[in-house]
């Protein structure tokens, strides 16, 4: 695979990997079938943004309104976290997950990574949101935060408190929404769009995305 070079890269890609079960249907296959197919482009997408010198990548595992769907989708995209984090094991990366720990919706082999935990020279921060939702999140800063009374002190309390701002986010799947991912640290970012579905992730679609962005007026409001 060729490597390209921008002029200009994002430090930190937030990823929304979205048509799994689309994908899965057109296929023939059970919804629930998706899911798993997603594991190769993530492992993919992490090896490429280390080599182009990305400094952190977050994953949009899944939500509390995900939750909601069957139960045989539901304990599929469980499956599909965890394997994930399996599969960074023997690699260099800084590993967190976000996610309510107190529901039974969150997998219990991830407990041990609600705090950050290096893999390997942990080159590349990855957070993982598995069994996130925004009003949760906020709502822990209201609860936790020393003092809503100073902005600074309320995002504090932010559950994703240790996740950094986004400059991109990229979703796949054609949809052209944030769906709840992360509204605070993404208050700046830039959103791309690819109309694929997730588990057709080319090398090309980063690319895309990234030759887009050194495009964009990056100003932060000033």
């Amino acid at each position: 695979m060729e490597k390209r070079k921008f002029s200009r890269v994002p430090k930190h890609i937030g990823v929304i990997p979205d048509g799994n079960r689309r994908w899965a249907v057109d296929r023939g296959l059970a919804r629930e079938e998706g899911y798993d197919r997603g594991l190769d482009p993530g492992l993919m997408l992490y090896e490429m943004c280390l080599e182009l010198g990305i400094d952190e990548l977050t994953f949009y595992g899944f939500t509390q309104d995900n939750t909601k769907r069957p139960s045989v989708q539901r304990k599929a995209f469980q499956k599909a976290c965890v394997d994930a984090v399996k599969l960074l094991a023997d690699r260099d990366a800084s590993l967190l997950v976000i996610g309510d720990t107190s529901s039974p919706m969150f997998p219990r082999e991830l407990l041990p990574f609600t705090k950050r935990y290096h893999f390997g020279r942990g080159l590349l921060k990855i957070n993982f949101l598995v069994n996130y939702g925004w009003k949760w999140d906020l709502k822990h800063a209201f609860e936790t935060g020393p003092s809503t009374e100073n902005v600074g002190n309320f995002l504090d309390g932010l559950a994703s408190r240790d996740i950094s701002r986004i400059d991109l986010i990229i979703r796949w799947g054609a949809r052209r929404r944030l769906s709840g991912f992360l509204p605070v640290q993404s208050i700046y970012a830039d959103m791309f769009v690819i109309d694929d579905m997730w588990p057709d992730f080319q090398p090309e679609h980063l690319y895309q995305a990234l030759k887009w962005y050194e495009t964009q007026d990056i100003t932060l409001g000033g």
